[in-house]
């Protein structure tokens, strides 16, 4: 018998024989199910920066098959803008398939880049500010989830956490026709705190 099987059972048995006060247990229980069932977190890892578009879109996770992988590609992508825009932008436009950015998104982009170099780097182990946000390698990031990540269908609401901020940061994927997953928008390019060669107090 399933877990779910079980929960109705106990809610029959709940109201059967202690009213409000079961049925607000049995309540509580469900709560706890679908909690636990969506809270996860996948570690994926790359074992450079890529070079070129080329060597981004030839990865396995560059098939999208999961939105863990898509929000993974899409800091890789944006760890790529200081070095080469051009590619960094071709890279995202890859990762949002059918709905490529526009002129404002990229000025958006381009705005967060102004000062700070760094803040995509943060969300991979080992990059902290104190060796000022050098990851180790190969790459790791690790991407979650939490209970209210698939309340929309066909979206995903995932999470990945910088070494320079105190709460995770959103990524926010689409699943489309062809079953694979796409960037629809992030949010991970707000301030972190400044890498320790950048900070006059450190």
């Amino acid at each position: 018998m399933g877990l779910f099987d079980n929960l109705k059972r106990q809610a029959f048995n709940a109201l059967k024989t202690n009213g409000n006060k079961a049925a607000k247990q049995f309540g509580d229980n469900i709560k706890n199910a679908v909690k636990n069932a969506a809270n996860k977190s996948v570690d994926i890892n790359f074992p450079d920066f890529p070079k070129n578009y080329e060597e981004f879109v030839s990865l396995p996770e560059a098939e999208m098959k999961t939105p863990f992988e898509t929000a993974a590609m899409t800091v890789l992508a944006l760890c790529i803008y200081p070095e080469n825009r051009e590619a960094s932008v071709k890279m995202l436009n890859f990762l949002r398939g059918p709905r490529p950015m526009s002129g404002l998104d990229i000025g958006f982009i381009r705005d967060r880049f102004m000062d700070k170099d760094y803040v995509p780097r943060s969300y991979f182990a080992g990059a902290v500010p104190e060796n000022n946000y050098s990851p180790s390698l190969p790459l790791k990031i690790t991407v979650g989830d939490n209970p209210y990540s698939y309340e929309n269908d066909g979206y995903a609401k995932l999470f990945v956490t910088s070494g320079g901020a105190d709460s995770p940061r959103e990524i926010l994927l689409r699943e489309a026709k062809d079953g694979k997953w796409y960037l629809w928008d992030q949010f991970i390019l707000s301030d972190i705190r400044k890498p320790e060669s950048e900070n006059p107090w450190a």
